[in-house]
């Protein structure tokens, strides 16, 4: 059972981006074809604007394949793109075009972000992106996450609204008391 925190602390391994020694630190367990996580990410991203010399945001894999066929199968894509530094871009597109999801229309999005298909295609057929999304997907349910998006913000579960005003309003709380 989870006490609110995250279970396994930001690292080397992560998709991040910010300051690495941001006051702040704030990690979304996501899945690409969640209506709400559609919902967050140009909200996210004003986010990471208005705090960006202070805050470090992270993305973690939660794909929900019993309410999203698509979600895992992107993102594997995603984590695929990652091996060849493409992670952010396919991040942001896989969002920008969440309706549209099926196998073709990922591989349009490898393209489209400048990474090599056939290696993305190689590499999740080793299964090596796989076993990324079941890390953070294990590690999301240690951590007590239940739906998505959750956020957790300097380590501590963050259970208020994800809309902008109450975020940031939060967040400046939080660099206020430093």
């Amino acid at each position: 059972m989870s006490d609110g925190r995250l279970s396994i602390p930001v690292g080397a391994n992560d998709h991040v981006v910010g300051p690495d020694d941001a006051p702040l630190t704030v990690v979304e367990y996501g899945d690409y074809q969640c209506p709400y996580c559609g919902q967050a990410f140009p909200i996210v991203e004003r986010i990471r604007e208005t705090f960006s010399d202070t805050l470090r945001f992270v993305f973690r894999n939660f794909p929900l394949a019993d309410m999203h066929p698509h979600a895992e199968a992107a993102a594997e894509v995603a984590e695929a793109a990652g091996l060849q530094g493409k992670f952010w871009e396919m991040h942001d597109a896989l969002y920008t075009n969440q309706r549209h999801l099926e196998d073709d229309a990922l591989l349009h999005y490898v393209a489209d972000v400048g990474a090599d298909v056939d290696q993305v295609t190689k590499d999740i057929a080793s299964g090596a992106p796989r076993q990324r999304v079941e890390a953070d997907f294990e590690g999301a349910i240690r951590s007590g996450a239940n739906g998505t998006p959750t956020f957790f913000i300097n380590g501590a579960r963050y259970d208020g609204s994800w809309t902008y005003e109450p975020f940031a309003e939060y967040l400046q709380e939080l660099l206020d008391q430093k």
